[in-house]
């Protein structure tokens, strides 16, 4: 089928997202096309706005318009309190669970020789760094119950167990295999609940 160069280089883009196919993304320009003028500078805009609005949070690391995130600056956070994430989409899926109320900390990745990322490359340092000055209690490993998640959960809770800090883990409820991100409200809450103490 013919199609424009316009709408095949729009298709094209959305191709380039996570999980989207061809089909997919036809649906998508088809659908922009639709719509009217300002609706489209409106969409733009707010794609284009990502990377001249949105940073790292200095302390945390998750994604953020403000400094610090509104997280770490939310007085009603328990500061003794510190979950570990590989990423800051897991934090959106820990957030609608309602049960944690303490600060997080993203590492960027996690573990995984396989594909080039040691530990070098995470916010390790930084981590250490966050549980000697600011007088966490409680570290919580957050990680995907993968291989990855596993080897990258073990690695800390060794350099984290030189502390005299509580490490806990997320419990039952997360299945083998599975992702944070895409765990429903229910089973997050309750793999906190269940948490189990490691060290």
């Amino acid at each position: 089928m013919y199609l424009p160069k316009t709408i095949q280089k729009a298709i094209e883009a959305f191709n380039t997202l996570p999980g989207i196919g061809s089909k997919t993304s036809e649906r998508f320009v088809f659908y922009l096309l639709h719509q009217s003028k300002p609706q489209l500078a409106d969409f733009a805009s707010a794609i284009a706005s990502l990377k001249d609005r949105v940073t790292l949070c200095e302390r945390c690391f998750n994604y953020s318009d403000q400094h610090p995130c509104h997280v770490c600056s939310d007085p009603k956070r328990d500061p003794q309190l510190l979950c570990v994430v590989a990423e800051s989409v897991d934090i959106i899926a820990l957030e609608r669970s309602h049960v944690f109320r303490g600060l997080y900390h993203v590492l960027g990745g996690l573990v995984d020789p396989l594909h080039g990322i040691e530990p070098e490359h995470l916010r390790i340092r930084e981590l250490l760094s966050r549980v000697m000055t600011e007088g966490i209690q409680e570290v919580i490993l957050a990680m995907n119950p993968t291989v990855e998640g596993e080897t990258s959960a073990l690695y800390l809770q060794k350099l984290l167990k030189q502390s005299p800090i509580k490490i806990t883990r997320l419990a039952k409820g997360l299945p083998t295999g599975s992702n944070i991100e895409y765990a429903d409200e229910l089973t997050l809450a309750s793999a906190f609940e269940g948490r189990r103490v490691i060290h």
